[in-house]
Order: C-alpha cells, then structure tokens, then sequence
C-alpha cells in the first residue's frame, strides 16, 4: 500500500515513509492510494477477536511496510492492562436508552490514548525499515489532550525527542497541569500566546521552514508530527470504531449488517474522519453525525459547503473543539473529488489567502447522503451534562456533551430509528469546574484557592465518581514546564531544545 499527497496525488511514498515524514513536503496530508473493504466473514471473525487483534488487522490492511505478526505485537503493548483500566479499552456502554463509546480508559484519560499509544511503535518502527540513521522529533500542537496524551507515549523512547507547543488560555486547567508536570528526558511543553489555529499554524510553518528544517536536520533529527495530520495517528483511530461495532454485535445490541450512527465531537476533524474510513471499509454506518460547540465552522460547513474560519472565535468549556481551520477536513474532500488534487490545492489555497472556500456541488451531494452537522451553545452543553447526569446517573465531560446534545437535536429533528452511538472522548474529572457548575454545584474559580486540582476532591465527593490516580497525583506533582511565547519564536524554542 502506497501513500499519495491530497495536493498531488504523483507524490508516492510508502507506509512507513508517511508515518515517518507526518506531513507531505507541498504540505499536503498523505492518504492511501485505496481504501481496503472488509467482507462480511471478516467482520464476523473480528467479533470472536479482542481488541488488539482487531485493531491489528484493521491496520494490517493500510500497512503493507508491516507484517500482522508485528502490529498485533504492538498492539497487545500499546493496549495493555497496565496502560487501560478497562478491558476492552474502549467500551460501548449503555445509560439510559443512550450509548456511549468510552475513549478515555487509558493513561491520561482522553481519548487520544487510544492513537498515541501506539503510534510510537509505529513510528520507531519506521525509523528502522527506512534504514535512517536519524532521530526522530517529534512537533505537535494541542488543544488540550492531544499534548499530554503524545508526551505520555513518547516519554523516553529511543531515538525521539517531542515538543509540545499549546494555546496559554486555551486549555483546562487539569489539561495545563498534566502537561506542564510531565515526566521524561526527552519531552519539553511550551505554552504559545494565542489561541490553537495559532499554534497549529505555527508547527505547520516550522515544517514548511525549509532554512529550520535544514538546521534541525543538520543537528541528526527528522521532523514529524503526532498530530492527526500523521497517518500514523489517524490509523489506530479507524480501530476502535470497527471494534464498537463488533462489540455491539457481540453484545446482541446489533445484529450484524445492522445499520449505526456515530455522533463525534470534533474540532480537527480527525476524530470523525476514522468514522469515515471505517465507513468506506463497509462498516455499516449509516450517518455520521458531526458535533461542534459555539466554534460552529465544521457544522456550518457540512450544512451549506461553505468553509468559513472568518468568525470570531469563542474559549468555551470544551476546549479541545475550539479550532477554526480543521486540517483533517482536507483528506475527506480529497476523497469526495474522487481524488482531485488540483481541486484541493484551490481550495486549500482560498483558505489561506481568503480564509474561506465552496466545494463544488457534488461533494455537498456527497456529503449530504451521510453526514449530518450541528452545534451545541454553552448553555446547551451545560443543560446536556445535568440530564445525562439527572436522569441517568452518569457523568460525561463537555466533549462528550457536546456530541450527546446534537445527537438529541438529530433524533428530534430526522426520528432516525438506527441506533446512534455517542463517541466520549474525556474523563469528566479533566474538565470539573465546567462539570460541577453544569450539574448545579458552586465550587468557585478554577483559579481561586479552591480551584484547579482541589476541584477533584468536591466533584468526588459530590459525585461518588472514582478519581483516575492520574489525575489525582497532580495534586503534587512538580511543575517542570512554564510560561509563554510569542507564536513567532516557536521555531527558536524548537533549537534551542535540541541544543541545549
């Protein structure tokens, strides 16, 4: 299986050359020339499967650089009892007459565990089937999970170094600490004055740099990225949307060929892009069911086929969803056009010069027959919290609520009968000044004496919901990484960390 570019679909590379390189060199995102299907008996044989073998043979299918017998290898480490609490690591649980795809069992409670825990075998891996000589470094930019989740999983491997750059005020405060006390030789966090299409924008600039990228090479190292952008991420992601639907067939929630919705919370775009692609797989998903907070640009896009970041941009209580240009956006398009690369390097250069592009009408016709968008206020996400927690005594984070409040306004408004899974993708104890206010509990500031990791203990209480030890160990962990950058010294910090 063979890698293209979206910007040009000539630029061919091999698996582990797109996992290794993140981003294309004309700063497109790298795609497989074809997407694999799975048969009917596949899935039926991937439900007597436990998660890592399943994951395994879904990436076996896009990673013909790797041998089953290695990545089921990974896989069993990377979703290992000592790193999930729960077995499966990703359960579909039922509240009330809702499901939920639960994302955050792993090591820092977010649903990018579920990447990147395996992406650094993927990418150590790589390094040495590309007979580098190299170091890998890896850049990532982060809303808030993604940051602690790579820093977690790249923590002292061989051959890597990884800089975490995130927004200064655009992360909770238990997001903020968990990176700012991580531990490790080869990690640095740094915080970036501005908001995370800042900070975003600023990575992409350091790999377009090609003056850095020189420097950075002639210190031995090759830059990459843990972002959704690196296939590699996005991979491990496509899993466990397969595996919740075995799961659901397993549990005879499902039958198998019965049709699914997934209603996902997304910013990026990443996280619903892997619905997609297992869709394409012939996973049968019927509707996919896109959940923005007051950052509305996605739902807006998906109801009209305008992509307009020119809006004014809101901090919310859900963080992570709070971007404006959702890089991922750009494989889904690619595939729509039926692989136009001209197409997408236009509309990737409207965004750039004009912060806006329309696509053409037969991916609006495309789009229409199996994604539906919308978005959920403050308020909303607030309300959805309280009654999934009123009525069915579960907690969820404002992620999570996020995706359950638009999935109640789509079965309002189409009274689709297929069964939707609402995909969680937080602890709620990341997020508990937000979660306490939303269920009706005055806890103070988040930045008073009471607040940040001192919140833990009232929503514990008041909720008699299990603290993760992860997040209960901030309470005394030492800060390692503080205070802020302009976004324009990003690269600088990038040197001098691997000088220094």
């Amino acid at each position: 299986m063979l890698y293209v570019s979206t910007r040009n679909k000539n630029l061919r590379v091999s698996s582990a050359e797109a996992i290794l390189q993140g981003l294309a060199p004309d700063g497109g995102l790298f795609v497989p020339e074809s997407v694999p299907m799975l048969t009917e008996s596949e899935m039926l044989s991937l439900c007597k499967e436990d998660y890592a073998a399943r994951a395994a043979h879904i990436m076996s299918l896009f990673l013909s650089d790797f041998t089953k017998g290695e990545l089921e290898n990974y896989c069993r480490m990377a979703y290992s009892k000592d790193r999930f609490e729960t077995d499966p690591p990703a359960p579909v649980v039922k509240a009330g007459g809702e499901y939920y795809l639960e994302l955050w069992h792993g090591p820092t409670c977010a649903f990018k565990d579920m990447a990147l825990q395996m992406l650094p075998y993927l990418l150590s891996a790589s390094l040495e089937k590309s007979g580098s000589d190299k170091k890998a470094l890896i850049l990532t930019a982060t809303s808030g999970d993604t940051g602690k989740a790579a820093l977690e999983g790249f923590r002292d491997v061989g051959r890597t170094r990884i800089i975490v750059f995130y927004p200064a005020d655009g992360v909770s405060d238990i997001q903020a600490l968990q990176m700012k006390t991580q531990k490790g030789a080869n990690v640095f966090v740094q915080a970036v004055l501005g908001n995370f299409d800042d900070t975003q924008t600023g990575v992409k600039k350091i790999f377009s740099d090609d003056e850095l990228v020189s420097d950075i090479s002639g210190e031995g190292w090759k830059i990459t990225s843990a972002n959704s952008i690196n296939w590699g991420r996005l991979l491990p992601q496509i899993a466990y949307y397969v595996s919740s639907y075995c799961e659901m067939a397993e549990t005879g929630e499902i039958k198998i060929g019965e049709e699914i919705n997934f209603c996902v919370p997304t910013g990026n775009f990443g996280n619903i892009l892997a619905a997609y692609y297992a869709r394409r797989m012939g996973v049968p998903i019927k509707k996919l069911i896109c959940a923005s907070n007051e950052n509305n640009v996605l739902s807006d896009f998906i109801r009209t086929g305008v992509y307009d970041r020119n809006r004014k941009f809101y901090c919310t209580i859900s963080p992570s969803m709070d971007i404006l240009i959702s890089s991922n956006l750009e494989r889904l398009l690619f595939d729509l056009s039926g692989r136009d690369d001209a197409l997408i390097r236009a509309y990737m250069e409207d965004l750039s010069q004009h912060g806006r592009y329309t696509v053409a009408g037969h991916i609006k016709k495309a789009m229409d027959g199996f994604i539906w968008g919308d978005f959920s206020t403050e308020r909303e996400t607030k309300d959805a919290i309280k009654k999934t927690w009123d009525e069915n005594s579960y907690l969820i984070d404002p992620h999570t609520a996020v995706a359950a409040d638009v999935c109640r306004k789509y079965l309002k408004e189409t009274g689709d009968p297929a069964k939707t899974v609402i995909v969680s993708t937080a602890n709620p104890y990341k997020f508990c000044e937000a979660v306490l206010d939303a269920i009706g509990v005055s806890a103070g500031s988040a930045s008073g004496p009471r607040g940040g990791v001192g919140l833990i203990d009232i929503m514990r209480d008041v909720t008699g919901m299990a603290v993760p030890e992860q997040i209960a160990s901030l309470k005394n962990a030492e800060i390692r990484f503080d205070g802020s950058i302009p976004k324009e010294e990003m690269g600088k910090r990038v040197l001098e960390f691997l000088k220094g």
